[in-house]
């Protein structure tokens, strides 16, 4: 009976227990962080980076090499968590260049003003999506490298999907036909 009621008393300050919130706030850029999906050393990669959290997976959050990738990844279908909270480097913040987009200085994705569609070049060698926490700095940015200023649910599938071309010469395989024609499907 002792262990009976020991058991029931476990299960109660089991089910009673209050669910602790799981920390979402930015990591700073170590040398220990590798992109997602290249899986090389951040500090190897100019430009600005993205870091998820996802639901369930607290001790690091995915980092990423472009914020490009950092915002794909939100809308691949393959996820197998919910995202918790996406943060990008903020490339308006004193500090920040190309070179050296910073290691503390994240925005919240959602707050952020992007410039999307001009000539940079992030660190993966794919056209950049570029971050910035105030609408000014943004515009700025537009104004010297092209593109326009958007906020992430206005940035179309297309500008972050799509396949790139590394090189001016190369064909299009099959394979980047049919992505291509996936991406343009969506009507972003």
């Amino acid at each position: 009976m002792t262990r009976l009621l020991a058991l029931m008393m476990l299960l109660l300050t089991v089910s009673c227990r209050e669910e602790v919130a799981q920390d979402t706030a930015p990591l700073p850029l170590t040398e220990a962080a590798v992109g997602h999906f290249c899986q090389m050393n951040l500090f190897e990669h100019e430009g600005p980076k993205g870091q998820v959290h996802l639901a369930g997976l607290p001790q690091m959050p995915l980092f990423f090499s472009q914020v490009r990738d950092a915002i794909a990844y939100q809308r691949l279908p393959e996820q197998s968590h919910e995202i918790l909270a996406v943060w990008v480097n903020d490339m308006g913040a004193d500090g920040a260049r190309w070179s050296d987009p910073g290691t503390e200085n994240w925005i919240d994705a959602r707050a952020a003003y992007f410039v999307v569609g001009g000539e940079t070049t992030g660190g993966m060698g794919a056209p950049e999506t570029v971050p910035f926490s105030g609408p000014e700095e943004a515009a700025r940015f537009a104004a010297r490298a092209g593109g326009t200023v958007m906020r992430l649910d206005e940035i179309p599938d297309a500008a972050v999907l799509a396949p790139v071309a590394t090189g001016p010469d190369e064909d299009e395989s099959e394979f980047e036909q049919r992505l291509r024609a996936l991406s343009d499907a969506t009507g972003d």
